[in-house]
């Protein structure tokens, strides 16, 4: 086991805090689906959206018969607010498990403070040296975080797809991964977040997964979004997110909860554990 020094501990709560930096609602007005809360948006975007909602002080509200134009409406605003639709819906619920009540662009969330749901995975190794982790490297032509370290796979959960079957398509498209080999994944945390970036607000949820791989196993980039993988010791992974911002922001938290779950990262001191274990609790399942 490795013990987290002071500095250690202070870098990793750095990355928690950097991606839990939006306090809520602020100066955001509550974004409804009827009597449901499924979002937050700018003033500027609320009064934008007189012509197909409800504005008042107290939130904006789409009733539920016009939900299905939602898609319709963040296109034909993007242009003035400068963001992209980018043609992969995801569902819009008031919370995980709840209901789907529309259908949103992926990129239209942050602008409308909508919940999204990833799913990431732990490719490990288990070697006589100790515990490894298979690290992706994101192309550099992606639009997020070009370049930085990634999780083995990890993909947005589109409209009508669970987080296991969003896996299992991104583990073949990202990493070559046969479907045979990553029916022994599992599902061990899920982490939340909201988010303020240049974007918008990211209210996210990370559906995080483990899976034990072959010494002989070598992931191939499938599509293009990944421009290499490396296998790292996990002690490595850690000296990587406490020394500087090599991970893309959101991976360093699923990171910590593995190294935390495996004893490579001691929480003796910090309170690692408890901070990331809480939830916004709009995201409680």
């Amino acid at each position: 086991m490795v013990k987290a020094e002071g500095q250690v501990l202070a870098a990793l709560h750095g990355h928690i805090a950097r991606c839990r930096n939006a306090t809520l609602p602020g100066d955001r007005i509550p974004l409804r689906i009827g009597a449901s809360h499924v979002g937050y948006v700018a003033p500027d975007l609320a009064a934008a959206l007189a012509g197909a909602a409800t504005v008042e002080p107290g939130g904006v509200t789409i009733a539920p018969d016009d939900a299905a134009r939602l898609n319709l409406i963040a296109a034909g605003l993007a242009p003035q607010f400068g963001f992209r639709m980018r043609g992969e819906d995801f569902d819009v619920r008031a919370r995980l498990g709840g209901p789907v009540l529309a259908v949103l662009d992926r990129g239209a969330l942050p602008a409308f403070g909508v919940i999204g749901v990833g799913a990431h995975l732990n490719g490990v190794v288990r070697r006589a040296d100790g515990l490894h982790l298979w690290i992706a490297r994101r192309s550099a032509e992606k639009k997020l975080d070009p370049g930085k370290l990634d999780n083995l796979v990890g993909g947005g959960v589109s409209a009508g797809m669970t987080p296991d079957e969003t896996l299992v398509k991104e583990a073949a498209e990202e990493a070559a991964i046969p479907e045979a080999l990553i029916a022994g994944t599992r599902e061990v945390s899920r982490i939340a977040y909201d988010m303020a970036r240049p974007e918008g607000l990211r209210r996210d949820v990370l559906v995080c997964y483990d899976l034990d791989l072959p010494e002989d196993f070598v992931p191939h980039a499938a599509d293009g979004e990944v421009e290499s993988f490396e296998l790292m010791p996990a002690r490595l992974v850690l000296e990587r997110m406490a020394s500087g911002e090599d991970f893309k922001f959101n991976v360093n938290l699923v990171l910590i909860d593995f190294l935390l779950r495996h004893d490579v990262l001691a929480d003796d001191a910090g309170g690692l554990r408890t901070t990331l274990a809480a939830m916004p609790a709009a995201t409680v399942p």
